[in-house]
């Protein structure tokens, strides 16, 4: 099954790409692989909450806005790529959180993002990852995600 046909079946609608907040590319195409920027929860273009997780945020909120940060990415990938169905899986996520001093629930946020890449994926959705906790994040966002696609 093709991930355009895949998307459809989970309900996904991609959104448009969000424009970058800085001086950089959405994502970048190098030999077989798809590097994305790290991709903020816009909704719309705007942030859906700002603050750190564990006080102004929840780790449940968080969680899908690491969701939203995946599909953000899949869809500079897929505008990088030429099309959603020339990206074959997932090589590597990297997760940042806005955490709260003694919020340590960083592997669970991004699981909002490791989880939709594997419905999405299937088996060439596993990949490798890192969960980190920052203090600050650009604009206040509460998360942030990178993901480097395999090119088919």
């Amino acid at each position: 099954m093709s991930i355009a046909a895949r998307l459809t079946e989970l309900g996904i609608e991609l959104p448009p790409v969000a424009a970058p907040v800085a001086a950089y590319v959405p994502a970048v195409v190098h030999g077989d692989l798809v590097y994305t920027s790290g991709q903020l929860p816009f909704i719309d273009g705007a942030l859906p909450a700002i603050g750190k997780v564990g006080t102004q945020v929840t780790a449940e909120d968080a969680k899908a806005y690491a969701r939203t940060c995946a599909l953000n990415a899949l869809a500079a990938a897929a505008d990088a790529a030429g099309g959603v169905d020339r990206l074959r899986g997932v090589l590597r996520v990297g997760g940042f959180v806005a955490s709260a001093a003694a919020f340590t629930g960083q592997p669970g946020v991004i699981n909002g993002a490791s989880d939709v890449l594997g419905e999405i994926f299937g088996d060439a959705g596993k990949h490798a990852r890192a969960a980190v906790g920052v203090s600050e994040l650009p604009l206040g966002a509460p998360v942030e995600v990178e993901v480097t696609f395999i090119l088919a």
